[in-house]
């Protein structure tokens, strides 16, 4: 059975693409069977993985509307290790589309479940908005994986997502939880993130992961080479420590 996690954070630019391309590659790399599945129509993770998401002939959207099985639609990405279920502009129109048809946000969570026996984990990188994309990804997943700055502004997004979390658990999704709040672009010479790392360590105790994400170069070089950091400088300390995060949160789902 997959456990599968959706990679959401209302605030914009927190990493949450790099931490879901980067996260499916460190759990291939520990020998784990990965779907990642781009919820976004930007398409950023498709990107991300060394797929060009303008060639692509099914994807996400053509799954919404029920015209395609995540088997029919999904693409290897071979030098990543992990499949990919992917996103491009179409998928802004499934917005609109979806608000008419039955079940709306509930078809991801059918597709997926065709494929349950077929990974260990599915990684859903969600857009920053609170959307029906957004929705889909969440009545989907057992869990919601917070990737965060240690900044002021952070805390108040995170505070707008635990509400919206805690909605989702309590009208669609029962199953629905954080998982855990993972720190990125962390610099410790910087005295603040240091207090806010500490605030959130006294507030959420053991929901923050051990393992935190360095604010690193090779890492945000990755993408314009079509491929996660992990995959495209393993020895860089960001990559490193996205496969010590895939260590981690392989060792805790089976508490999940």
């Amino acid at each position: 059975m997959a456990t599968i996690f959706c990679i959401a954070n209302q605030k914009g630019g927190v990493g949450k693409t790099t931490t879901t391309v980067n996260l499916a590659a460190g759990l291939a790399k520990v020998g784990q069977r990965v779907l990642l599945v781009d919820l976004d129509p930007q398409g950023n993770a498709t990107m991300g993985s060394g797929i060009d998401k303008r060639t692509v002939e099914l994807n996400v959207y053509d799954v919404l509307l029920e015209s395609a099985t995540i088997a029919e639609a999904v693409i290897k990405a071979d030098k990543c290790g992990y499949d990919v279920l992917s996103a491009n502009r179409e998928l802004a129109g499934a917005e609109v589309e979806l608000v008419q048809l039955e079940h709306r946000d509930q078809r991801l969570k059918n597709a997926l479940a065709v494929v349950d026996a077929d990974y260990d984990f599915v990684l859903i990188d969600c857009p920053p908005s609170l959307s029906m994309l957004t929705l889909n990804g969440l009545c989907s997943a057992h869990g919601v994986i917070v990737p965060m700055q240690c900044e002021y502004f952070a805390l108040e997004g995170l505070t707008d997502l635990v509400n919206t979390i805690k909605q989702v658990h309590a009208n669609l999704n029962k199953d629905l939880k954080i998982i855990g709040l993972l720190r990125v672009m962390f610099d410790p010479r910087i005295t603040l993130q240091m207090q806010v790392s500490d605030q959130l360590k006294a507030h959420f105790g053991d929901k923050v992961f051990n393992t935190v994400i360095p604010r690193n170069v090779r890492l945000a070089e990755a993408p314009s080479y079509g491929l996660p950091g992990v995959v495209f400088d393993p020895s860089a300390k960001g990559s490193q420590a996205y496969v010590e995060f895939a260590r981690e949160l392989v060792q805790r789902a089976p508490t999940l």
